[in-house]
């Protein structure tokens, strides 16, 4: 599909939701900014307890958690994973992934217990390189049986040389060099010091009437109709699609194989 549209000079487009919201834009803005330094790495926190339906319902359909039914917590995820590490980051080199099938009973719609098969959580390592082709090390967590304590359903933080930031899909916050606490390990006292305190908000600073950043399935709606008024190409299109599918496809095979794959280069035929 990717080379039928280069070839009919079609503007095709991708979904991107999670590049568009608040959080993450305020991040890329402080990766652009140069805020971070040397970007050192970054890791992700993604999930929440998934109800069997046993005593509180479920609140996620039950073909999740079949594996004939095209459920998995690596396809479901790592797509997005994909595209939030490219936009923020750099490009995948190589992924070592472990899944996990952690609750094998559930409940389904019609309140049968059916066997979960498939994988309720991975747990991932990426070696990405920015543009500047510096490494970066990215952890991802995603699981649908851990339980929340963290301010967001998914968070990312981004260590640099010069600052850290931590984001979720709405907040942002960051410590810069300047501020950043000079703890000491010592196992024998208390540590007084209120790190999370230490950290400070970073504004919307939106070019709109009210300041406020819009929203994100809004955002790149105009975008890509802006692109198609102006016939120029969108720049997640199609490709960027297959590349998500493709990190989706290698996460599993390095489960099976238990060990780290490459990702290759994903060339599309332009005549």
């Amino acid at each position: 599909m990717a080379e039928l549209a280069h070839r009919h000079n079609i503007i095709d487009g991708v979904v991107h939701d999670k590049l568009y919201l608040p959080g993450l834009v305020k991040l890329r803005r402080l990766v652009d900014m140069g805020f971070f330094g040397r970007i050192l790495s970054m890791r992700g926190e993604f999930g929440y307890w998934v109800w069997e339906g046993t005593d509180v319902p479920s609140q996620r359909p039950s073909w999740n958690y079949r594996k004939t039914d095209g459920g998995s917590m690596t396809t479901d995820m790592y797509p997005h994973w994909n595209y939030v590490i490219e936009g923020i980051i750099g490009q995948t080199r190589d992924v070592y992934s472990q899944t996990a099938t952690h609750i094998t009973k559930r409940v389904d719609e019609q309140g049968n217990i059916y066997n979960a098969d498939t994988d309720d959580a991975a747990y991932a390592i990426f070696n990405v390189v920015t543009p500047s082709g510096d490494p970066v090390i990215v952890q991802m967590n995603s699981s649908w049986a851990t339980r929340v304590f963290r301010d967001e359903l998914l968070e990312f933080q981004i260590d640099g040389t010069h600052g850290s930031a931590v984001a979720g899909l709405f907040g942002c916050v960051c410590q810069p060099r300047g501020v950043t606490p000079r703890p000491t390990w010592n196992p024998d006292i208390p540590d007084t010091n209120d790190y999370m305190s230490m950290w400070q908000e970073v504004p919307d600073n939106a070019a709109t009437a009210t300041g406020s950043l819009d929203n994100g399935f809004k955002a790149q709606w105009e975008e890509y109709l802006t692109d198609v008024a102006m016939d120029r190409r969108h720049r997640f299109d199609l490709l960027s699609g297959a590349r998500e599918v493709q990190l989706a496809e290698l996460g599993l095979r390095s489960a099976a194989e238990g060990r780290r794959v490459y990702v290759p280069e994903i060339v599309v035929d332009q005549r």
